[in-house]
């Protein structure tokens, strides 16, 4: 057989498996683009055409690009840098010195403002596409199979059924918060509603608190958002359209969680999960940061990174801190950005950046100090590093507990943090064995895996893109109203049948009984 034939063969059966399409993504901006950016870059790597709607004053999603190509929309879409690390610093402060309840409620509402302007000019983002007939004629003409979004915000929700796509979530947030009680059954006594800091073992006390704590969130997340998207929906599917109904019409979530970290909860069909999808082996270190760790000899290494958004401390808590790893003989890289602690020891070294992933995989790793984000957490539990946390904001807190409550980390409260207490934490959770056990034991779990996390998103964007979605994954739950879903309906049609039926009983017992007696009275 000739070449040319054996090549045309090939191609015969290589071609119809292969399905370059076209994917829409609305990502959410900040570190939320960090995780999107990874599917970005390996549905590019697989051949698909993928295009990413950027805001004009985008925080991270950068314009240029080799895996994507950037539309970018002419509007502020409110994520804004300064606001956060000046919000950050304000709670860090409010936390060291006034902690009165008044601090922290005005706090809250400052954050609660902050998320509310934040969707109003999402609304606006969407409104400005919409409008453009220009620009929605181009979407129509790409002829895109998918739109991929993360619902923290909802401009990819509304554009997918304004254009009639399919809808794939990457998710662990919706504008309503955890994306699980979006979508699957929460019963409220034994899974805890982040950020509570409750584990899935809740005493009597603990349960009223997870309700209450339900019930205050969902009334707040509503108040937040339903104003914009609730005008949205009104204005561009109908007056009737709830506007929480079209988050829950995704047709795909892929959740950003793994059972490691997770408590276990019901679940549903669509909702396939690839907590640390982002993790991946650890790449050889550039030359001078290899030299300083294989510097530190037999007691290793500890890594400290308190995310983007945590660049600096407050002097005299940088100060502590740096103090406290100069007693320790173990070599420590610290990502800051602040001024250089005057107790900075030699066996120190401070970055403006640092190969995350590739340290916590270093054979020389012994802790990781972080702030509680969940990338930094799935790259720990990837790698089996023990974490000493400290949380400042958002879900932090929450997701630490969740590793103090398996035995591989320890959690400080920034507010009474110093030199001694800071230094006896790392120490206890460096000597005490059970911390690095259970986070080994957490790793190879979460290795364990017949599908790749990575590979098993990829798998299911592809799925809905080739399928024009997956309606027969999806419940149609939600689009029952909440008494029906909740059988009050049933229960209350039961229960007059039972009535009725115990009244007519009572009736005819009731006459049955006249009669006799009046035989009787009768007979007498």
């Amino acid at each position: 057989m000739s070449l040319a034939i054996i090549t045309i063969c090939l191609l015969a059966v290589l071609l119809p498996s292969s399905h370059s399409g076209k994917l829409l993504v609305f990502p959410h901006d900040g570190s939320h683009w960090v995780n999107m950016l990874v599917l970005v870059q390996e549905l590019h790597s697989l051949g698909h055409s993928v295009t990413v709607i950027r805001a004009a004053d985008s925080w991270y999603i950068s314009e240029k690009s080799p895996h994507y190509n950037a539309v970018s929309v002419d509007i502020a879409g409110g994520a804004n840098e300064d606001f956060y690390r000046i919000f950050v610093s304000e709670v860090i402060r409010i936390q060291r010195s006034d902690r009165s309840a008044w601090a922290r409620f005005n706090l809250d509402l400052e954050l609660r403002d902050k998320f509310f302007e934040l969707h109003r000019k999402i609304g606006e983002m969407i409104t400005h596409i919409f409008e453009n007939k220009d620009l929605m004629k181009s979407f129509r003409d790409a002829k895109y199979d998918a739109v991929l979004t993360d619902p923290a915000n909802g401009g990819g929700v509304m554009l997918a059924h304004y254009l009639g796509l399919p809808l794939v979530f990457n998710a662990r947030w919706t504008v309503h918060g955890e994306a699980h009680f979006a979508i699957a059954p929460s019963p409220l006594s034994y899974v805890p509603l982040p950020p509570s800091e409750l584990t899935d073992r809740m005493t009597f006390f603990e349960r009223v608190k997870n309700v209450i704590f339900y019930t205050m969130r969902m009334y707040l997340y509503k108040q937040v958002v339903g104003p914009h998207y609730s005008a949205l929906a009104s204005r561009y599917f109908g007056p009737d359209v709830d506007y929480f109904s079209l988050f829950q019409a995704a047709d795909i979530w892929l959740m950003r969680v793994d059972y490691v970290f997770e408590f276990p909860r019901p679940t549903m069909p669509n909702v396939v999960y690839i907590g640390g999808f982002q993790c991946k082996p650890a790449k050889p270190l550039p030359e001078d940061l290899e030299e300083f760790v294989q510097s530190s000899g037999d007691h290793g290494l500890i890594i400290m990174s308190l995310g983007t958004l945590i660049g600096e401390l407050p002097h005299d808590l940088a100060d502590e801190i740096a103090a406290a790893f100069a007693k320790l003989p173990q070599r420590v890289i610290w990502r800051y950005k602040g001024e250089r602690p005057a107790t900075l020891g030699n066996n120190t070294l401070l970055v403006d950046w640092m190969p995350q992933n590739d340290l916590l995989g270093h054979p020389k790793i012994k802790l990781f100090v972080g702030h509680g984000g969940t990338n930094g957490i799935y790259e720990a539990i990837y790698h089996g590093v023990p974490i000493v946390g400290i949380p400042i904001v958002f879900d932090q807190a929450d997701n630490l507990s969740r590793m103090r409550a398996k035995g591989a980390a320890k959690v400080l409260d920034i507010s009474d943090l110093d030199e001694d207490i800071f230094l006896k934490t790392i120490q206890d959770v460096l000597t005490e064995p059970s911390y690095s056990m259970n986070m080994q034991r957490l790793s190879g779990l979460h290795r364990d895996t017949p599908v790749k996390p990575l590979d098993n998103a990829l798998f299911w964007i592809e799925f809905v893109m080739r399928h024009k979605g997956a309606a027969h994954l999806r419940t149609e739950s939600y689009r029952m109203p909440w008494y029906s879903y909740y059988s009050v309906d049933v229960i209350l049609f039961l229960l007059t049948i039972a009535l009725l039926v115990l009244f007519f009983a009572i009736k005819v017992l009731s006459s049955c009984f006249r009669l006799c007696c009046k035989r009787k009275v009768k007979s007498d």
